[in-house]
């Protein structure tokens, strides 16, 4: 009776060893995956543009988004789907999967930008094979609905992607200029919002409203706020939040659902891990119809001022025409006081 209790617990105590073992490989490739940096572009490079979420049924956005690069100096190519159509996304869930995985595939391809966001590319989260986007980094850039990419890329293999404007956006001297400055000329680049006054005595617009002053340092990671509790509780969501500078953007949200939203991130304990806090623009977020409604400064202000954090809000970010490109997973100081922030290393190689 006494050797059965000494090899029972052998046995449990092998055991307990075994899954201690096994969690800490499972938190060590969850939270501790190196960096990687994409290759900087440089005249006479291919771009990439693959359509992962929604269709677009004109023909002269396409035309557009392939001026813009080219007067970059780039070559483009279109992905083989870019222009199918399936219900309202562009093309089956297969085919757009088919489309990016290809384009990291490609030699040819030295960078890939999505042609529009709106809805879809969760969908094909589980069919991205992310052991070739390991093993052929490129740049990849889109906003909103590409939000969801740009979390399970870095969540699955800690690829540097970049939360900027997608092909069909307003290419003007604003977004141009940080594209240039982050993918071409390797800058650790400085963000602050435009300081025009135009006629008036003060700064009307695009102002920034400081929430907790201070200064903090921690890798920038964020993206569209819908898009991004939309994938809480899949392998795709980033698990390690701890001293991240979360940044958010969305649009055309009723405050209440922002509310919720935000919720679910204090909830599933987010808030509590990052050291730093940019909300950017909420366009056309207005209160739903009934007997009153919060204020978006006050749901902001309800969650994010008792962590005591520097934190600010109305940066370049999201659905407007002056579009700043953050790079996710590199570190930065922002300071909440002044509205900016401060790459401390190149997001490209």
């Amino acid at each position: 009776m006494q050797r059965r209790k000494f090899v029972q617990n052998i046995g449990l105590s092998g055991l307990a060893l075994s899954l201690s073992s096994f969690s800490e490989k499972n938190q060590s490739q969850s939270f501790f995956k190196e960096n990687i940096r994409p290759k900087a572009l440089k005249e006479g490079d291919t771009i990439g543009i693959v359509s992962p979420s929604s269709a677009i049924f004109e023909t002269e956005p396409y035309e557009i988004a392939k001026e813009s690069f080219e007067a970059l100096g780039l070559k483009v190519k279109f992905g083989e789907f870019a222009k199918s159509r399936y219900g309202h996304l562009a093309g089956t869930d297969k085919e757009r999967a088919e489309e990016f995985n290809a384009m990291f595939r490609n030699p040819e391809i030295d960078a890939i930008i999505a042609l529009r966001g709106g809805s879809g590319a969760a969908r094909i989260l589980d069919k991205i094979n992310y052991d070739l986007i390991t093993k052929n980094p490129k740049i990849f850039i889109g906003y909103s609905d590409i939000t969801a990419l740009h979390s399970a890329i870095y969540q699955k293999t800690g690829l540097t992607t970049f939360h900027g404007p997608i092909a069909v956006s307003t290419w003007n001297s604003f977004s141009t200029k940080y594209l240039k400055e982050l993918l071409f000329e390797k800058k650790a680049v400085f963000y602050e919002n435009p300081k025009d006054k135009g006629d008036e005595l003060t700064q009307t617009k695009n102002r920034i409203r400081t929430i907790t002053p201070g200064k903090t340092s921690g890798e920038l990671l964020g993206g569209n706020l819908s898009v991004l509790t939309g994938i809480m509780g899949s392998p795709y969501f980033p698990e390690n939040w701890q001293g991240k500078i979360l940044y958010l953007e969305d649009v055309g949200e009723q405050i209440y659902a922002v509310d919720r939203m935000m919720s679910q991130l204090y909830l599933g304990g987010v808030f509590e891990q990052i050291s730093g806090f940019i909300f950017g623009k909420c366009t056309n977020c207005k209160p739903g119809s009934g007997y009153g409604s919060l204020s978006l400064e006050e749901v902001i202000d309800y969650y994010i001022k008792p962590l005591g954090i520097p934190a600010y809000s109305g940066a370049m970010i999201g659905h407007v025409d002056n579009n700043a490109m953050l790079p996710n997973g590199i570190k930065a100081e922002i300071d909440a006081d002044t509205g900016t922030i401060q790459l401390q290393n190149p997001a490209v190689r």
